[in-house]
């Protein structure tokens, strides 16, 4: 499909701004756009640079071409006002006759956003919707600013040019005069005398008037190449930020094509002010001044992270990272540009440019060469292999951890510029890293990482973060993160963000608002949860990693509740008929998932059990939807899906007979001391010293009941036997918790509730699996 055609069907999801930015009425009108659609898309509009003088004669062609075409679509057109706005921008077109080139990168440009702009649409139903479009409006803004500053600059070219042409005419003229009278000895009180004086005083008056017009020129110039750079500077920051937050999941469009263009632009004013004023004739400080600010600043800011390093980096081991640079194919040739990365700490990220950095650590492989991609017209510097032999640490304050000390990769180099005197010195620092020694201490750098990334702020002070937080924001960052580890749309919904307050809190009984609540960095990471030996974070990421792995899917179709506490648990389960279950996160064991159910008591009433979590190891071995289909205890999903309707497809298929003659093996998972029975047993709930682990080495939630060695002798039900159960049609994704009243989610954190014996219903401790597996031999040999 044409680009066009495909642009044409976007711009009505575009704001009028964006459109006019776009395509503004001055320069690239949109009907140009439209008329000559498949004839602009037939050139190769890339091969032209403001650099490429050699191509200013096609490109003076190309814009006559298009001129014609205008006049001739005018002329053929019926409708008087297309015919009269058609002629008019065809006439506006004249302005580029004395520069085609800034008129064929014009076009250039134009392309190029409609391109980024369809790329970052495509993967979304509503663009304005996006979360990069935003970003991609300003972009469009900033670069419309771009273009009134290069028309700009071309009205000083032509006032310089009139203005030369005006001094020229008025040397020939007064040399004339001079002339006549000389050699005709006329009166000075004659009339034609006095004619052609009066003619000479009205060019000088012209040449007078045109150089104060050409100086107020330059002036507004370099006022808004400063405005376009500022802009630049700060949308250069907000592209950074919004990589930075992509480490907790934020979407992060990494496209710098649009930036870098801005770059070359701004560049190519600057020179071509800087000559203005070295034509003028007169030196004028001031302007002088700022554009060479304004081009250092330019030339330091154009050196980007593409790439970053791993933000945990344990010693001795190997990564990578990339560097680019904006203003790459405006490098000078000759010796290649050579950048060096060391590492730094937090103090001295604070005074960068102050002072030179002594080495923190021995980096190896720190230097690499800019090279310039010609296909991507890209120019970066790839360092490969890089590795942290060893690090010097500063001194901690109080009880601050190694985990908790941030360095950063700093990258330099001095690089010249062409049509620029002297090489510039450029630097830039990458994120904020934390550097290990051991695998252990993964999670508690990661920590130090996620609370850096969500609260500081862009112009922070390095490596500045504030101690406490709202819990609202906590939140988000909490919902982001592990949506974005999960790779699900599924979100944390109000019950699973309310338990999570609850628990880094240490609430439980508190039913009111936690938003505006302050949580602490002691709370996140600093602190263990009471009664446990781990904090609210490494619980929490024990959580993602376990989802992540194994249970994904089943989160992204909502069967699993979550988050949720035993007291609030006890309230939803309590009125359902036995058999009923839902999957929960376990609350005292990291990276765990346990499923709780109800099933009758010996008393006549109903107890909730809760099944020894299942952890990574567990799931390797069997996975979740297996071990449902072995446990006869549990019947319905909460509130009342028949499990076989909603579990079916994620239960493993039955394997072949085994060759050889083999008694073929299988796999299940019983519940209690009695394997193979249906139903439950009661186990003994008297208190005992709680374990992480069972006797199997079998890890174990608080109150979990020692295992029963299982029954080995064969079974007649095979696990795998096909399940005969119509498919039930669910809403997806379906989520249990759509169940639970609002009454419900008040009355489970009220402190007023009164549980005793007499309500029939046991609040029962974790029910153990016998030995988690039983080994099930189906009784039939294979003769062959």
């Amino acid at each position: 499909m044409a680009q066009w055609t495909r642009i044409s069907q976007l711009i009505q999801y575009l704001p009028d701004q964006t459109i006019n930015d776009l395509y503004p009425s001055a320069t690239f009108a949109i009907e140009i756009r439209h008329f000559l659609s498949d004839w602009i898309e037939q050139q190769r509009w890339e091969d032209f640079t403001l650099d490429s003088v050699e191509l200013e004669g096609k490109a003076q062609s190309l814009l006559d071409e298009i001129i014609l075409l205008l006049q001739s679509f005018s002329q053929q057109n019926a409708n008087v006002v297309d015919k009269m706005k058609l002629m008019q921008i065809s006439r506006n077109l004249t302005i580029f006759q004395q520069q085609p080139l800034q008129f064929a990168v014009m076009v250039r440009d134009t392309l190029r956003k409609e391109r980024i702009l369809l790329g970052a649409t495509s993967q979304v139903n509503s663009p304005p919707l996006h979360p990069q479009y935003a970003a991609l409006e300003s972009t469009f803004s900033s670069t419309q600013d771009v273009d009134h500053l290069v028309l700009k600059v071309l009205e000083v070219q032509d006032v310089r040019q009139k203005m030369h042409q005006l001094q020229e005419e008025l040397n020939l003229k007064y040399d004339s005069l001079q002339g006549t009278v000389q050699q005709n000895g006329l009166d000075p009180t004659n009339s034609e005398h006095q004619k052609h004086q009066n003619h000479v005083q009205q060019l000088e008056f012209k040449v007078k008037a045109m150089a104060t017009k050409r100086f107020q020129l330059l002036k507004e110039c370099v006022d808004c190449l400063d405005q376009c750079q500022t802009r630049l500077v700060s949308r250069l920051k907000v592209w950074r930020c919004e990589q930075y937050k992509a480490t907790i999941g934020h979407p992060f469009n990494d496209n710098l094509n649009l930036l870098q263009t801005w770059c070359e632009q701004l560049l190519g004013v600057n020179g071509k002010l800087r000559q203005e004023l070295m034509l003028l004739g007169e030196v004028i400080p001031e302007l002088q001044e700022r554009l060479g600010q304004l081009l250092q600043v330019l030339i330091q800011s154009s050196l980007v992270v593409d790439k970053q390093p791993p933000q945990v980096i344990k010693t001795q081991s190997k990564f990578s990272t990339m560097v680019r640079y904006l203003l790459g194919e405006k490098v000078a040739p000759g010796k290649p540009v050579v950048l060096k990365a060391q590492i730094i700490n937090e103090l001295q990220a604070r005074n960068l440019g102050s002072a030179p950095c002594d080495n923190v650590a021995e980096l190896i492989n720190n230097s690499a060469i800019l090279e310039h991609n010609t296909a991507s017209k890209s120019t970066c510097a790839t360092f490969r292999n890089m590795s942290i032999k060893k690090i010097k640490r500063a001194d901690r304050k109080g009880s601050e951890s190694v985990t908790e000390e941030k360095f950063a990769l700093l990258f330099s180099a001095e690089i010249s510029i062409t049509g620029c005197d002297t090489p510039y010195r450029i630097q830039m620092i990458s994120l904020p890293l934390v550097i290990i020694v051991h695998g252990s201490q993964d999670n508690n750098a990661l920590a130090t990482i996620i609370w850096d990334c969500a609260f500081s702020e862009t112009d922070r002070v390095p490596f500045v973060v504030p101690e406490r937080v709202p819990w609202r924001l906590m939140c988000s960052t909490l919902n982001s993160k592990f949506t974005s580890e999960a790779q699900t749309q599924h979100n944390l919904d109000q019950y699973n963000q309310h338990f999570l307050a609850q628990k880094i809190f240490n609430k439980p009984d508190f039913a009111d608002d936690f938003s505006n609540m302050m949580v602490s960095w002691a709370q996140f990471n600093k602190e263990v949860l009471p009664g446990r030996v781990f904090t609210f974070w490494q619980w929490f990421e024990g959580v993602m990693e376990l989802t992540k792995k194994h249970l994904k899917t089943y989160w992204s179709d909502g069967l699993i509740f979550g988050f949720i506490g035993k007291q609030h648990l006890h309230l939803i389960l309590k009125d359902r008929p036995n058999g009923t279950f839902l999957l929960r996160f376990s609350d005292s064991e990291i990276g765990g998932i346990t499923i709780a159910y109800v099933s009758a008591a010996k008393n006549g009433g109903q107890i909730i059990q809760n099944i020894q979590p299942f952890t990574k190891r567990d799931l390797d071995i069997r996975c979740l939807g297996d071990r449902i289909r072995d446990l006869n205890e549990i019947t319905y999903l909460y509130p009342d899906f028949p499990k076989h309707d909603v579990f079916k497809k994620y239960y493993s298929e039955p394997q072949p007979s085994p060759l050889g003659g083999y008694i073929p093996v299988s796999l299940e998972i019983r519940v209690g001391r009695e394997s193979g029975s249906v139903s439950p047993h009661v186990p003994n709930a008297a208190p005992h010293a709680e374990s992480p682990h069972n006797a199997a080495g079998f890890p174990m939630e608080a109150g979990s009941v020692a295992p029963h060695v299982p029954n080995m002798a064969p079974t007649g039900e095979s696990p795998h036997s096909a399940v005969g159960f119509p498919m039930h049609q669910l809403q997806q994704p379906f989520s249990p918790q759509e169940s639970i009243t609002q009454d419900q989610m008040e009355t489970a954190a009220s402190p007023a509730v009164d549980f005793n014996l007499n309500d029939s219903i046991v609040f029962d401790n974790d029910l153990a699996t016998g030995d988690n597996m039983d080994l099930v031999l189906d009784s039939f040999l294979n003769f062959s």
